[in-house]
Parts: structure tokens; C-alpha cells; sequence
């Protein structure tokens, strides 16, 4: 995240069982332990800039229960950094669930362990199913954010202050002294991906990236025009920040092979207990049968989002496309990121390279 790379790359879910994909297929992202600590020494070495965890507490069942094993993120993170040299390792951190105090402690000893290489993504509001575990009530759009703004100011204040008292609408706390600070005495880079127009004011006042929606990504002009308002935005609010993605790759030596996979393992093999489960959670349930059939079917490849799918020619170009369209970054996510790592290592990142978008590793 602080290198000389014009396009920075990570890996996107890659702590959860199945990662992002909704599939039976059997080679899919284990989300063991062993697994990810293979992924992240491998990504490290060959020059990838960052891991990003999906903030999940319950999966959405179906036969592979879709994201159902998924480790804490903070200690996940803390776990990696130690484990590594260069890459930013992010903890995805829902606000409501986390004491500031407790939190602003958490962060501070990744970000120790790391020596500067932990990044906070922060999560305002999200999923009534899983908030229901903790006792957490859900909030209103407006509540969510105005939780969201005194979380992150009371954070800061840990971070920055001692001795001090902290009072406001939700917090109120006495004689605050959290040791140590911040490594090197800079905060961690924080991320948020609000899509809202409250979300996306909340994430331009307090953090140095966005996350945009991938929504954007079918046309590259409309992407140019909202990488282009974001950043002005942000420089209105008296801030520089990056906007990233997400994009799902996959990567084959003809076309035909990877849009054979992507078919194979997102039709044939779709998880539709799963798919039922984010239809649930979305409360689809009463649009009419057939608005409800067109909906499901259309559901799994609706979540691949913007693709980056054919030959490594191919899989350059378009994630080249968006760079020039704006995007600083992107979180990539495939059906199995350590089996696919080498390909994309080999082949992908050095015409990135040739195209003046990543530093050699």
C-alpha cells in the first residue's frame, strides 16, 4: 500500500471458506489456516499489495454453507504480518460489534506486529442475521453513520491522546490511557467501502480509500467519471484518497478454457441453497414468482460483479482499462487464490509491469 505500484493489487476474501465464490465445485478456497499463510507468503514475495478479509460471523448455508468458516479478522491479520515482510494486511472491523477502546488496542498491536503494515477497513452497519448473535440492534442509514463518525473519532482520540475523557451521543468514557501508540506515530491506512450517499461522505471524511461499486466497472467512462468526482470530492473535504475495486479473475491460456471454467464452476456447480440464503437476506421473498425466478437465476453471475476473464492478455488489459480509468487499486478474487496465484504471477503481473502500471517485484 505504500509502494511505487500505479496500480495496487490485493486479494479479496480470501479468510473465508469458498472465498467469494458460490460453488460446489470441490477445488474451491479451503479457508484453512494453512492455506491462507501459503497464499500470503506467496503473494508477499511475488509483490502483491495487500490482503483484505470479508468481516463475516455466519454463513448462508446451502451445501457448501457459503462462507461459513471464516476466521476473526483482526487476529487473522495479526497472525499474517507476522508471518510476512511487505504486504499491508487489513482487519475488516464492523463498528457497532467493537469497543473503541478494546479495538483501538487490537489495531495498534497488528499494526505493531507489522511494523506499519496493517490496515483498518471499517464496516458501519450490515447484516440484521448476524448483528442478532451479538444482541446489536440495528440502526437507521442516518444512525449508522453518525455510530460510525464517533467510533472512528473516539479511535483516533485513543490513538492521538492519554489521560483524557470522551464524551458524546454513544460513548462515554473516563481517564482513557491506551498504550502504545501507532507504530512509527502514523495511523494505520483505513478503508471503507460505503456505497450510500452517507456512506460515501463518512469514508471521504476519514479514509484514505474507497471502495467504489464494481457497478461502475461495465463502462470505463462512467468509471473515469466517478473515480473523477470521489477524488474531487475528497479534496473538497481537505483529503487525497485512492478508489478501488473489486474485480473476479480468472485466467486460462485460451479464452475458451476460462470462460469454460467460469461456466463450469458458476453454473453447473452453483451452491443454490446459498444463493436462496442471500435472497433471504436481501428480502426478495415477496417479489412476484416470476420477477422472484428471473431474480434467482440471474443471481450468481450478478455476484461476480466486473470480471476479468480470458487469456493473461486479456486479464491485463482489462484490469489495465480500469487504471486508466481511475482505479488505484483492486481487490482480485478467484475460485482457488493459492492454485491460481502462480498463473496470475507468471503471466499477468509482468505485463503489468511492461504496461508502466506495477514495479518489477
Amino acid at each position: 500500500m505504500y509502494g511505487k505500484n500505479r496500480l495496487k493489487l490485493g486479494f479479496f476474501g480470501a479468510n473465508c471458506s469458498s472465498g467469494k465464490s458460490v460453488t460446489t465445485a470441490p477445488e474451491r478456497w479451503s479457508g484453512t489456516w494453512d492455506d491462507m499463510l501459503r497464499l500470503a507468503v506467496a503473494a508477499d514475495e511475488c509483490g502483491i499489495d495487500f490482503l483484505l478479509p470479508i468481516g463475516r460471523w455466519k454463513g448462508y448455508g446451502g451445501s457448501t454453507d457459503f462462507q461459513g468458516s471464516t476466521y476473526e479478522t483482526l487476529t487473522w491479520a495479526t497472525g499474517l504480518l507476522a508471518a510476512t515482510k511487505r504486504i499491508t494486511v487489513f482487519g475488516t472491523v464492523h463498528a457497532p460489534l467493537f469497543h473503541p477502546v478494546i479495538a483501538a488496542k487490537q489495531i495498534v498491536t497488528a499494526h505493531h506486529v507489522g511494523q506499519g503494515r496493517f490496515g483498518l477497513n471499517i464496516v458501519c452497519g450490515w447484516n440484521e442475521g448476524e448483528f442478532d448473535m451479538f444482541g446489536v440492534e440495528a440502526r437507521d442509514h442516518e444512525g449508522v453513520y453518525a455510530y460510525g463518525q464517533e467510533w472512528i473519532d473516539a479511535v483516533r482520540a485513543i490513538w492521538q491522546r492519554d489521560d483524557f475523557d470522551f464524551a458524546g451521543k454513544y460513548f462515554d468514557f473516563k481517564g482513557v490511557r491506551v498504550k502504545p501508540k501507532p507504530y512509527g506515530g502514523n495511523e494505520p491506512v483505513i478503508m471503507n467501502a460505503g456505497q450510500s450517499s452517507e456512506g460515501r461522505a463518512f469514508a471521504l471524511r476519514n479514509c484514505d480509500a474507497l471502495f467504489t461499486s464494481t457497478r461502475f466497472m461495465t463502462n470505463l467512462e462512467k468509471l473515469r467519471t466517478e473515480t473523477t468526482d470521489l477524488k474531487a470530492t475528497a479534496r473538497r473535504y481537505g483529503r487525497e484518497i485512492d478508489v478501488f475495486a473489486v474485480t473476479f479473475v480468472c485466467c486460462r491460456p485460451t479464452k475458451n478454457e476460462a470462460e469454460a471454467y467460469v461456466h463450469y464452476v458458476m453454473d453447473e456447480c452453483c451452491d443454490w441453497g446459498a444463493i436462496d440464503g442471500f435472497i433471504d437476506l436481501k428480502g426478495l421473498r415477496s417479489k412476484p414468482a416470476d420477477e422472484l425466478a428471473t431474480i434467482r437465476a440471474g443471481y450468481p453471475r450478478g455476484l461476480l460483479g466486473y470480471t476479468a476473464i480470458g487469456t493473461p492478455d486479456d486479464v491485463a488489459a482489462q484490469l489495465a482499462g480500469a487504471a486508466e480509468a481511475g482505479l488505484d487499486g483492486i481487490g482480485l478474487w478467484m475460485v482457488n487464490y493459492g492454485d491460481e496465484l502462480p498463473y496470475l504471477r507468471d503471466n499477468v503481473l509482468p505485463r503489468l509491469e511492461q504496461l508502466g502500471l506495477r514495479a518489477k517485484a
